[in-house]
């Protein structure tokens, strides 16, 4: 018993650390469908700290991507353009763009920025609500220690009842 006690306190010496969830890409593209002069896709919705990446390349006619109010632009019109621009925290709204040789032809786009998710602050005075997603990796070794010293304790009380 004390030995199976002890095999399962070392099963619980490994990374205690939460598994890093799945991040979604935070960078969006947006390429030129030639055949009809469009941006493709025209419209995207983003959220602050996200980055648009304007990317074509091989066009027969040359584009950019230009902001009405001039917070981005991608240059001048280019067969090949890979251009990104990142909208920082505070940048939240809409962002009507063009291509500037065909823009009367219709070749516009939206990006509509929404406001970043509030950060949840860790709260260090309150220590009673501590949990393992809380602790530091220099806190993690001292809780399996912790727990094998509690298995062992409770495998001597097992032992010393059966004797």
């Amino acid at each position: 018993m004390l030995l199976a006690l002890l095999l399962s306190s070392m099963l619980l010496q490994g990374d205690l650390t939460p598994l890093a969830e799945e991040e979604e890409s935070d960078e969006v593209i947006i390429t030129v469908d030639s055949t009809n002069l469009r941006f493709s896709p025209s419209s995207v919705t983003v959220t602050e700290g996200d980055t648009v990446r304007f990317f074509w390349s091989g066009q027969a006619l040359p584009h950019n991507a230009v902001e009405s109010n001039e917070v981005f632009d991608s240059g001048e019109p280019q067969r090949n353009v890979d251009y990104s621009f990142t909208f920082e925290l505070g940048t939240n709204g809409t962002y009507d763009f063009v291509c500037e040789p065909h823009a009367a032809l219709g070749m516009v786009g939206q990006i509509i920025v929404e406001p970043a998710p509030p950060t949840i602050e860790n709260n260090t005075t309150n220590e009673t609500n501590l949990n393992v997603s809380d602790m530091s990796e220099d806190t993690l070794p001292s809780l399996s220690v912790g727990l094998t010293l509690c298995a062992v304790g409770a495998s001597v009380v097992a032992f010393r009842r059966d004797h």
